[in-house]
């Protein structure tokens, strides 16, 4: 065989395998357990206010008494998904949750899209997260995850944190702090501080 000869075999192999594979098409219907289930939200919240309040005392079945609101949860859009194996509330289109300390002091948290998952209490928040605290305190992060439970944020993205009291600018990699951003424990920081020198007279 020629040479000639042996480049035309080898073409018509490679068009005919090309062929081959280009013609194959995946026209099975899946059905039964392979079927992909679409899963819809059991409710649809538009316009929405969540206010999450605590009793100071406990009452019987006709007392009346006072409650105190903890947090205050809104937003354009909330859909339910209570009724899933993993219960959790989606919100598309971003919210806002006010939180409340004992002294009535208002934290806000903002972002892009969160979602709520009921059995473990944590709110993931993703786009554009601010956290702003009623002292001026300032943090911002593309992703942050909130503990109801234990008051906490985390985050492992990257953060710039401000706080006008002293004057600190801190930018970061991952870290920890609470509700009402009186603790920072961040894991990887770089930023600008300003330190005040004592003048001797």
């Amino acid at each position: 065989m020629t040479i000639h000869a042996v480049k035309i075999c080898t073409g018509i192999a490679m068009v005919s395998m090309a062929m081959l594979f280009f013609s194959c098409k995946d026209n099975y219907k899946r059905v039964g357990e392979e079927a992909k289930k679409e899963i819809f939200p059991q409710g649809v919240a538009e316009n929405f206010v969540l206010t999450y309040t605590e009793m100071q005392e406990n009452l019987s079945a006709e007392d009346t008494g006072a409650s105190k609101v903890l947090a205050v949860i809104s937003g354009p859009l909330r859909n339910d998904f209570e009724n899933l194996a993993f219960p959790h509330q989606t919100f598309p289109e971003g919210l806002l949750v006010e939180i409340f300390n004992e002294r009535n002091e208002r934290t806000t948290i903002e972002a892009d899209y969160g979602i709520y998952y009921t059995a473990t209490a944590i709110i993931d928040l993703q786009g554009n997260v601010i956290i702003k605290g009623h002292d001026g305190k300032k943090l911002e992060a593309p992703q942050l995850y909130y503990d109801q439970e234990n008051e906490w944020a985390f985050t492992q993205e990257k953060f710039k944190f401000t706080n006008p009291e002293d004057g600190t600018v801190m930018d970061g990699e991952g870290m920890d702090i609470k509700k009402d951003l009186t603790f920072l424990n961040a894991h990887k920081t770089f930023g600008l501080m300003l330190i005040k020198e004592d003048k001797d007279d």
